[in-house]
């Protein structure tokens, strides 16, 4: 049985996961993780999913508030070995619902050129190409995305 949780960044799942994330990302990213990581705390994400797959654990994501009507999706992670199962798409629609419930009209993400995966994932859920926002600007290894979740943005 799938379980989508709501939670915070204090869930202890959720900062399991995470753990597991950054291990990931600081074999994918080499000598550009640090820079990454400085962007990636979690202490104060007030919106949080975990998926369990009965009780385990096993993919997570965030959004976080970035304007207004603009939420930032975060710490996208799923497991390994439950890959395949179309359990990123789940947790990312939810938090997409979840923005659109709170008035958001846009979610916009940051990925590495070097997680072809992700890329894969946010392209089937209808996000669109941006240029790179922020911090990301002129980083050659980010690709930004956005997806309109309404037309009030």
């Amino acid at each position: 049985m799938i379980r989508l949780v709501r939670t915070n960044s204090g869930n202890t799942d959720f900062k399991h996961l995470v753990k597991l994330l950054d291990a990931d990302l600081a074999i994918r990213d080499g000598e550009d993780h640090d820079f990454y990581h400085q962007f990636n705390a979690i202490d104060a994400i007030k919106y949080v999913i975990v998926l369990y797959e009965n009780d385990t654990p096993c993919g997570c994501g965030a959004i976080k508030e970035m304007t207004p009507k603009i939420m930032e999706v975060k710490r996208m992670y799923t497991l390994p070995g439950y890959r395949g199962k179309g359990y990123a798409s789940k947790i990312l629609a939810e938090l997409e619902n979840w923005a659109a419930e709170m008035s958001y009209g846009k979610c916009v993400l940051e990925t590495g050129k070097k997680q072809p995966e992700a890329i894969q994932l946010y392209t089937r859920n209808n996000y669109m190409i941006i240029p790179n926002y922020g911090q990301y600007a002129g980083i050659e290894n980010s690709v930004c995305f956005e997806k309109i979740l309404s037309q009030m943005v």
